[in-house]
């Protein structure tokens, strides 16, 4: 079977995507005249040409000048149902999707606006599309750990809504270590937890995500293999990572996608999956992730079938749905 086909036609989870950062450039300028809010653009071109970034700092300082368009409910509503009519085309069937409510709270919108728009969507696209889904709370790490707790506290009447917490925003100097005690409190409270370390920043803050923040799963973590001890504790103890290909060439990870080390990590053991983060701005959904790092690292049907088997298996998906789309993921794979 031609292998781009495969890869179209396999169901996906995709464990690591930014809500916020798929709103593309027509939606920003619509939503702005609609908000009446004045961008540093004019039109959707220029909006394109801002997305030339040297690091992660780089990126976020246009991520969140855009972010300032999303203020009602129905503007959440529309950017994540756009999201996942997006994702069906890739044949995504599951989604745990990170929103940053800091990002929202400190322009003085209510917590409920972001959360109930994004839930809203949510169950209208498992309804009309299928798509089952987790949400996930992410803290905002350049912000103080207090501040993380007040976001924590605004959550919990939205416990029935939120599955887990992260960590996300500028890694360096940003250490998971700082979010120790609201990552406590989050587990008590119920709520699962993942966290983003390891891209920019060193093998170090993997080990205080484990180890202090007790993460199930790593975001990024492109990283430990400067480390051949957290890789060997990685992989014996199965830590998914949630890779991100393009966007790891975009912020300047690697210098090309046929450098990164995506086929080294599975060539390790290690739980890896694929994920596109932020695919407005980084130039591809979770499909053109697949098919575009295949081609740069020639994958081959293995590969990709382990990539694809793993989100299911990283997920937080009960073990029934797990062994479903399992099973489905088979039946793709082996169909002519």
């Amino acid at each position: 079977m031609d292998i781009t086909r495969l890869i179209q036609r396999i169901p996906k989870a995709e464990l690591h995507l930014h809500i916020e950062g798929t709103l593309e450039p027509e939606m920003m300028m619509a939503l702005a005249r609609r908000n009446e809010i004045e961008l540093p653009y004019s039109n959707v071109d220029e909006i394109r040409d801002a997305y030339d970034f040297s690091n992660l700092q780089s990126f976020l300082d246009v991520y969140y000048a855009g972010a300032r368009v999303l203020r009602e409910e129905q503007d959440f509503f529309e950017l994540t149902r756009a999201y996942l009519e997006r994702a069906a085309e890739d044949n995504v069937c599951h989604v745990e999707i990170f929103f940053d409510p800091q990002t929202h709270t400190e322009r003085d919108i209510e917590f409920a606006t972001v959360v109930d728009g994004i839930d809203r969507a949510l169950r209208d696209g498992r309804s009309r599309l299928g798509i089952t889904f987790r949400l996930i709370m992410c803290f905002l790490r350049h912000l103080s750990a207090e501040d993380a707790m007040a976001t924590l506290e605004a959550a919990l009447p939205f416990k029935d809504k939120i599955d887990a917490v992260g960590l996300d925003s500028s890694e360096l100097g940003h250490p998971p270590s700082r979010f120790t005690e609201v990552f406590n409190r989050a587990r008590d409270e119920g709520f699962l937890t993942v966290a983003h370390a390891g891209e920019e920043g060193p093998p170090a803050y993997i080990r205080e995500a484990l180890d202090l923040l007790n993460v199930e799963r790593i975001d990024h973590g492109v990283r430990c293999l400067e480390d051949p001890d957290l890789v060997a504790r990685l992989v014996e103890e199965q830590v998914p990572l949630t890779v991100c290909p393009l966007s790891n060439v975009k912020l300047c990870v690697f210098d090309s996608l046929e450098q990164h080390n995506l086929k080294q990590l599975l060539q390790h053991g290690l739980c890896v999956t694929v994920n596109s983060d932020d695919p407005s701005y980084f130039g591809g959904y979770i499909g053109e992730n697949y098919r575009r790092t295949q081609e740069a690292l020639e994958l081959s049907e293995d590969d990709i079938y382990t990539l694809a088997k793993n989100a299911f298996v990283a997920s937080f998906l009960g073990d029934t749905e797990k062994q479903r789309y399992i099973s489905e993921l088979d039946q793709a794979m082996t169909s002519p």
